[in-house]
């Protein structure tokens, strides 16, 4: 069964400071890059963001969507259900609720599999998302992280 593959990183200059995120969606040969840069944000925010916006670039459910991060924050908070708990506990003491809330709803109706890779160990398209999210965090186009801010 054909499935759809994310690849995502996040980048932060300064934590905080100047950030952004990296992602490649790739669903056989076809391969779509995207990318976008924060002036203060986190480099966990830049991670679970990445995840966030490739699931809402999606067009279908039809198929299994595999995920790669180099996120511990963020592959095991989902693989090892303490986002579960943490929804339970109404996210008490927990940081980036904003993004975990927008995760929640952009995960609805995927068949979704994580997977942890090790950051900066040659895996060509983690590779390519680092490039990407660093180059969105060292852009003029950076865009304000509200739900940072608004908390800082």
């Amino acid at each position: 069964m054909p499935r759809l593959e994310i690849y995502t990183d996040g980048s932060a200059q300064g934590n905080p400071g100047n950030g952004g995120y990296g992602i490649v969606l790739k669903f056989g040969e076809n391969i779509k890059k995207l990318n976008q840069g924060y002036r203060k944000t986190t480099n966990n925010r830049m991670e679970l963001l990445a995840v966030i916006v490739a699931l809402e670039n999606l067009k279908t459910a039809k198929f299994p969507v595999h995920i790669y991060s180099d996120s511990k924050y963020v592959v095991d908070a989902i693989s090892k259900k303490w986002l579960d708990g943490w929804v339970l506990k109404n996210f008490k003491g927990k940081a980036n609720v904003d993004l975990w809330k927008r995760y929640i709803e952009a995960s609805k109706g995927y068949n979704l599999h994580f997977h942890w890779v090790k950051g900066h160990d040659g895996h060509y398209y983690n590779e390519m998302c680092d490039q990407l999210a660093v180059a969105a965090a060292e852009s003029k186009d950076l865009l304000v992280d509200e739900g940072y801010e608004a908390e800082n």
